[in-house]
């Protein structure tokens, strides 16, 4: 850091913003990588992959020791039977997204539970055929759409329409959507938007442009992937049809962790709408007589296929527990200081630098995150200087943008610090060289 540093840029600053800070970090919930001269790493990755919960180990123990001690018998008669443990996570995985409990079920990953809920709510007319999607959303979004428009015989290059960020802009307008389908909206059967873009931070209204996608006619989705466990969540009050959302980001869940998803009470009775069954999908209280034809249920769980995985739905679970604990609103609360107060210091770190934060820099329009570019330098160069040299833990997206996530549950103002540190001594290396 320069030498003239402001006084609130200082490394004392920030350790006095933490000893003083109204919700602590719950950082020693969580096992920190170490592997650094320095000890504990910052670890600002949390938007890629969370950090794992100290918990997790113990309650991932009890089913595996209910599985070697029952086999079989486990399914009804371990500490959490199995044949029923996905609803342990209905109601907390339904606090945290703002819905009922009846709309919520998790479920599969991410990507598996768009095709199951767009099977069900892209049904397009030659009239309305469009699926409405972000420019830079996240490639399994798009690749999810363009092949839901083939399979219904339509063609994606025409029929997935991108919305771009205006001239000059990294970000995307809610007032852009919700223009779009005021003026071009009749042609649109889906919006599927991410509720918090991954690359670059931006959280769209989601209440507004659901409600602008209704009023065109279309029916509203959200991936909520980097928006669940980082921002607060009212799925049922802003009347979205549908969510889905994964598990290893902000909810620390684990790799490829058990997704989740949401669907609005008002059409889980609606037998008009299709559906690919299978055994889990069918009424729990007549399951086991094994008959060919399903038993309906008007929940979120007639969406779902299979038995759940034991073993990868427990770390979700852990990590449900923690959420309810602490509660997104305080979360919230904390992530705007901690990701004002970075950029604060990524500003500072700026000055004299090819660097431009790319996020919206209204706390209103950024979940936990802020894209920094790297103008004329490689982001992986950049990066893993900061990982090796320094122990600042962050994501790249080539060509040239690094991605820092003060995640509230276990960042720190002292992280910020060193990692604002860490990207100016990293930049000036690669300055150095030529």
């Amino acid at each position: 850091m320069a030498p003239d540093a402001r006084p609130w840029s200082t490394e004392e600053a920030a350790l006095a913003l933490d000893s003083s800070d109204s919700l602590r970090t719950r950082r020693d919930l969580f096992h920190i990588p170490a592997g650094h001269p320095s000890g504990e790493v910052a670890y600002l990755a949390g938007n890629s992959l969370g950090l794992q919960p100290r918990a997790v180990q113990a309650d991932l123990q009890v089913e595996l020791d209910d599985w070697a001690s029952l086999g079989v018998e486990g399914h009804v008669a371990s500490t959490h039977p199995w044949v029923s443990y996905h609803a342990l996570l209905r109601e907390p995985a339904a606090r945290l997204v703002g819905a009922l409990p009846e709309e919520t079920v998790v479920m599969n990953t991410l990507t598996v539970n768009l095709h199951l809920l767009m099977i069900s709510f892209y049904r397009p007319t030659p009239e309305r055929r469009a699926i409405l999607i972000e420019d830079a959303a996240f490639p399994s979004d798009s690749y999810a759409a363009r092949s839901q428009v083939a399979l219904h015989g339509y063609d994606p290059d025409k029929d997935v329409i991108r919305l771009a960020p205006r001239p000059g802009e990294d970000a995307l307008r809610s007032e852009d959507v919700i223009d779009f389908l005021a003026t071009e909206g009749d042609n649109v059967a889906l919006v599927m938007l991410g509720a918090v873009n991954y690359y670059s931070g931006e959280y769209l209204d989601i209440e507004a442009i659901t409600r602008a996608g209704h009023e065109a006619g279309a029916v509203v989705g959200w991936d909520l992937a980097h928006a669940v466990g980082n921002v607060p969540l009212k799925m049922h009050e802003w009347n979205v049809d549908w969510a889905v959302w994964c598990s290893y980001k902000y909810l620390n869940s684990g790799p490829g962790a058990v997704a989740g998803a949401f669907v609005h009470s008002r059409h889980l009775a609606d037998r008009s709408i299709p559906k690919l069954s299978g055994w889990w999908s069918t009424n729990p209280d007549t399951r086991f007589r094994m008959e060919p034809v399903i038993d309906a249920v008007h929940t979120a769980d007639a969406w779902q296929l299979s038995n759940p995985p034991i073993l990868g739905m427990a770390p979700v679970l852990t990590s449900l527990r923690i959420f309810d604990e602490v509660g997104m609103d305080a979360l919230r609360e904390k992530s705007i200081r901690l990701t004002g107060y970075l950029q604060d210091l990524l500003d500072e770190a700026s000055d004299g630098r090819p660097l431009e934060i790319i996020t919206p820099r209204d706390p209103e329009r950024r979940g936990a995150q802020l894209s920094v570019r790297l103008i004329g330098l490689d982001a992986e160069e950049v990066r893993n200087t900061m990982s090796q040299e320094w122990g600042v833990v962050t994501d790249a997206r080539q060509p040239d943008v690094i991605r820092f996530a003060p995640t509230p549950l276990y960042c720190t103002f002292h992280d910020c610090w060193r990692a604002a540190r860490a990207l100016a001594a990293a930049v000036d290396v690669e300055l150095a060289k030529g």
